[in-house]
């Protein structure tokens, strides 16, 4: 396996197995912490609350766990499928975050208490009073998906650039 392949494919895996086990250690903590209904206010509206979210992101669409899981777990596929595309290390790092936390989302649907298949609630615990309560695999996919949009436009203004250079260097000279 080339240099380049080999980290085509570490990179995006050491980002992810980072994040799901740091996800991991946090809700195993914040479960066993806050599971009396304690809540720890930390600084200006940040506080850490349990919650258990059965829906879609930021708590929408309550229940649908077991619609969302599968399609979160096809996204996962889709992206490890198109790693050794991906043009540059930031590209790795952010497909890294967003595989780590959707895993990492998808493993607390499969083992939480809920109704069938997939259908247990994540694990949501850090709160900021004005917005959705969210957990350390959603910074995961939120980041890695602005970091993608970013390393994917950087690297297509990059082959613009060079392009551009290309056609250049190929244009006639004035001979005067």
């Amino acid at each position: 396996m080339s240099a380049p392949a080999r980290r085509s494919t570490v990179v995006p895996v050491v980002v992810a197995v980072g994040v799901l086990v740091v996800d991991q250690l946090t809700k195993h903590w914040a479960v066993n912490a806050l599971s009396d209904g304690r809540v720890i206010e930390l600084v200006w509206t940040l506080q850490f609350r349990l919650t258990f979210n059965t829906g879609m992101s930021f708590g929408l669409g309550e229940g649908l766990g077991p619609l969302v899981a599968p399609l979160a777990a096809l996204v996962v596929v889709v992206l490890v499928w198109t790693v050794g595309r991906i043009p540059n290390r930031l590209g790795l790092v952010a497909v890294g975050l967003i595989i780590g936390g959707a895993v990492g989302n998808l493993v607390d649907r499969a083992v939480r208490a809920g109704d069938g298949f997939l259908g247990g609630g994540v694990v949501d615990f850090v709160d900021l009073q004005w917005w959705p309560v969210f957990n350390v695999a959603d910074m995961g996919i939120v980041i890695g998906a602005v970091l993608l949009v970013f390393a994917t436009w950087s690297s297509e203004t990059n082959a613009a650039g060079s392009e551009e250079v290309d056609s250049d260097a190929n244009a006639p000279r004035d001979a005067s």
